[in-house]
């Protein structure tokens, strides 16, 4: 290996390391109200200073799946925190995700299998 593939490398590692970094922060800043709304792919990258295709390679190529799958995924996990550790409805937990809420419990059971309500049901702890 030469030292421009070896630079190269971690230079990818960087930029996934720079993805989940920033995605983190992103959905941390949507559900706070920071921001008014979700990132596309093509503005992450953007943020980043790769392109759309780059950032695509990179990820699936470190991670194995599609930035989205990561995107989508952190989603996820924050709507089964609000949905196990609120009491907020699942229309205001859809809302403060952006998402409507008919799009939102589609989005949950393709996901996870189930509705968030179910899910909520089996997993809630006691919340007052």
């Amino acid at each position: 290996m030469g030292y421009s593939e070896g630079k190269e490398e971690k230079r990818s590692i960087e930029i996934t390391r720079q993805y989940f970094d920033f995605l983190d922060q992103h959905i941390t800043d949507v559900i706070s109200g920071r921001v008014p709304a979700f990132m596309e792919l093509n503005q992450i990258a953007r943020e980043l200073a790769v392109s759309h295709k780059h950032l695509t390679d990179i990820i699936q190529q470190e991670k194995g799946n599609h930035p989205c799958h990561f995107y989508d995924a952190k989603i996820i996990d924050k709507a089964k925190r609000l949905l196990i550790n609120t009491n907020n409805s699942i229309a205001e937990i859809a809302l403060t995700l952006t998402y409507d809420p008919s799009n939102f419990s589609k989005f949950f059971k393709k996901w996870t299998g189930e509705t968030p309500g179910n899910f909520r049901k089996s997993n809630k702890k006691n919340v007052s």
